[in-house]
């Protein structure tokens, strides 16, 4: 925060107000984030300063654009302290923006086929995808609900979800009804 001050200083900024969040920057919904950006879109400020960028936000690249284009939509100017190259206020404003763009277009890209990969190698190495698959006792299940009890009953009694109750017994009657009619 120290050098923050500094550098305003220097520059001649006035600091109008400090924006501190405790939480991770990993996700947009931070008291002060979202304070920023309501006096932001009131034209309180002309330039937000900021540490580097992953201090502004950890999203993601797209999501990053995102913000960075929003405060150009306010008429807001950014500048990172320790990264020169992100400063919306110089001659390049225009550039930094095509190119924080282009980045966050091939991060995108990376993250798609990284994941992709890793999933193929998962299942290449015999490991099972998707969520685990919940095993209680279809009988007793089908047993209550032929009684009348309800799905919610039922996965209390079973120890699973309604929601898992319900697809059990439901993938149980279209399997019964396809065998009843072949």
């Amino acid at each position: 925060m120290v050098q923050l001050r500094e550098f305003a200083s220097r520059s001649g900024w006035e600091i109008t107000r400090e924006y501190v969040d405790h939480e991770s920057g990993k996700s947009g919904d931070r008291d002060q984030f979202k304070t920023m950006f309501e006096d932001a879109s009131r034209r309180k400020f002309d330039v937000l300063l900021f540490w580097s960028l992953d201090r502004l936000t950890r999203e993601g690249a797209l999501e990053t654009l995102q913000y960075l284009n929003r405060l150009s939509s306010y008429g807001v100017g950014f500048r990172s302290l320790t990264e020169s190259y992100l400063d919306s206020c110089g001659m390049f404003k225009d550039a930094v923006i095509a190119i924080l763009g282009t980045i966050a277009k091939q991060e995108r890209v990376r993250l798609s086929e990284r994941t992709k990969a890793g999933l193929r190698l998962a299942v290449s190495k015999g490991k099972t995808l998707g969520r685990p698959h919940a095993d209680f006792d279809t009988a007793q299940a089908r047993a209550m609900r032929a009684t009348g009890a309800s799905y919610r009953a039922i996965a209390m009694e079973c120890g699973v979800s309604v929601a898992t109750a319900h697809a059990a017994l439901r993938s149980e009657n279209v399997c019964a009804g396809m065998a009843a009619s072949a």
